[in-house]
């Protein structure tokens, strides 16, 4: 490839004179990254086809370890950039050869500073130049706020931020001309990450793909801390069992909320209109086996309600049902969720000793009441990202287990009220779908890739790729009417389609059209390779 003649100035200084062909792999061994407060740690070239060494990941965050197979020749670019005289960051930028003229962020998830190497490779195949940083810390822990304001600080938004700005420098002097377009992508904490940006700064990107985002972060906080003291330690008295949980429990979930659309097939498509009654649970009338005491019932209806305070004022929006086989791991796996248990430690508290199994409405208020450097990301107003004609892309799973889907339906409506427009005005710029069946962030028994990461068997095209959908979006204006999800067999794409789904954007419901019984519905034998047809469904 014959690069422009600027960057070859800019990279090649050393040979003196204009050089009629340069491999790919010399120009990117020769580049000299030049950024203010930052230290180079590497450039190396990395060919189609294998793995990048993570040799100095943290162990928290999986590694040291290997990435995917990169999907064509890159040139891996990492550097250490300070943020304030206490904090810096580690920023890493994939840069393809066969380059598509725009640059892309990734986020991160939960509190940790663990790059997300995966979309990496994943975006860096379809021709993106990537970039993702350690948002300020490195592991999962929240360890490193601890009296560091200055990290949290990066947590919070300047991470991203300068990751973006030095991003796109090293990018366009890479190649010599600037990026065309720019995106993120990223899910969970990394969803918020985007919506903050399209929040706090909205000229950063023109399209921005934002996951079961970490929304109202500081109550999002104390509603995982909430659980805990309800459910109490895995091994006290009355404790429900991962077993009653993931069998019982979910199937009486199921048996009064699936075919609320119209259709048993275990998925629910309407966790917002399930109101599930416990109380069918308790044992009673003779009935002593696969059942609830009193207690336990109450544990079950605290946990599918929202958090509230006394006088009933909303925190946290309520759990989604049918995400029970999920939240066992950790919501309801009888111990403390580490990063509230951090969060409050380390940064609402400073208390290394502060003890989780107490948490209580008061600790909420205090973690609302700190909101340090803004983190709390539930805007009410996105007029001016409007303003520059970019685009927000938001998806969330109808059966995730650690953030529920219903509090970002219920920023939604946040967002409509404080700009007082209606649903038609902010499909404009801002559409949010809701993934049936999936759990947080993939898996679960719907439909649930969305092309969200890579997955083989889902096309890059925008009817059923969210990363194609916002481009095609921002770039030649064609607002995604509906992301058509697939489900693979085990969710292993090697093993074949077992259904698509098309799903619908907010407020649309996916509906189901009923094939003619007595019932009003269709009984699914799970083992069926096919749910339903994508044809059976519309949005209404």
């Amino acid at each position: 490839m014959i690069y422009h003649l600027l960057f070859l100035l800019l990279c090649l200084p050393s040979l003196g004179s204009p050089v009629a062909a340069a491999s790919f792999r010399d120009l990117c061994n020769s580049f000299q990254p030049s950024t203010p407060n930052s230290t180079v740690e590497l450039v190396e070239f990395i060919p189609r086809n294998t793995s990048v060494d993570l040799n100095y990941r943290d162990v928290t965050c999986g590694g040291p370890g290997k990435s995917a197979p990169v999907g064509q020749d890159l040139c891996r670019i990492a550097l250490n950039i300070k943020t304030s005289n206490r904090s810096k960051i580690h920023l890493e930028a994939w840069l393809p050869e066969d380059w598509n003229g725009r640059f892309l962020a990734t986020g991160n998830g939960g509190i940790s500073g663990c790059i997300d190497y995966a979309s990496l490779a994943y975006t860096t195949e379809h021709g993106f130049a990537a970039v993702g940083s350690n948002n300020g810390h490195n592991g999962t822990t929240g360890k490193a706020f601890y009296r560091n304001l200055d990290v949290v600080a990066d947590f919070a938004g300047r991470a991203l931020h300068t990751s973006v700005t030095i991003g796109k420098q090293i990018t366009n002097t890479f190649y010599g001309k600037p990026h065309q377009k720019s995106y993120f992508l990223g899910c969970s904490q990394g969803g918020r990450q985007g919506v903050g940006s399209a929040e706090k700064y909205p000229t950063d990107f023109d399209g921005i793909v934002a996951g079961a985002p970490a929304l109202d972060f500081n109550n999002l906080i104390s509603w995982r801390a909430s659980f805990y003291p309800v459910t109490g330690l895995a091994n006290s008295t009355g404790f429900i069992k991962n077993t009653t949980w993931s069998d019982m429990i979910h199937d009486e979930v199921l048996k009064q909320c699936d075919t609320i659309d119209g259709v048993k097939d275990g998925i629910i498509e309407y966790p917002d209109l399930c109101k599930f009654r416990s109380e069918t649970l308790q044992c009673k009338n003779g009935r002593t086996e696969d059942c609830l005491d009193s207690l336990q019932v109450q544990v079950v209806r605290k946990v599918l309600s929202p958090l509230a305070y006394e006088n009933g004022t909303i925190i946290y929006s309520a759990m989604n049902p049918g995400s029970e086989g999920r939240a066992i791991d950790r919501l309801y796996a009888g111990k403390s969720f580490s990063d509230s248990q951090d969060w409050f430690r380390y940064v609402i508290y400073d208390d290394p000793d502060w003890d989780p199994s107490g948490f209580t409405t008061k600790d909420a208020a205090a973690s609302e009441l700190a909101n340090p450097f803004d983190i709390r990301t539930f805007p009410s107003d996105l007029t001016t990202f409007n303003s520059t004609q970019s685009k927000l892309l938001v998806y969330h799973g109808g059966q995730d287990q650690q953030i529920t889907s219903l509090n970002t339906e219920r920023w939604y409506e946040h967002l409509k009220h404080g700009m007082n427009a209606t649903a038609t005005e902010l499909d404009s710029f801002t559409r949010f779908f809701r993934i049936s069946g999936m759990g947080h962030c993939s898996g679960g028994p719907g439909a649930n890739m969305v092309g969200q990461s890579n997955q083989k068997g889902v096309p890059y095209e925008p009817q059923s790729n969210v990363l194609a959908a916002i481009v095609d979006w921002v770039e030649n204006g064609n607002a995604p009417q509906t992301i058509e999800g697939t489900k693979f067999v085990n969710d292993n794409a090697t093993e074949g389609i077992h259904f698509k789904r098309k799903h619908c954007r907010y407020p649309l419901r996916n509906t189901y059209k009923p094939y003619s019984s007595a019932a009003g519905f269709i009984s699914v034998d799970s083992k069926e390779r096919q749910v339903s047809s994508v044809e059976d469904w519309k949005c209404v």
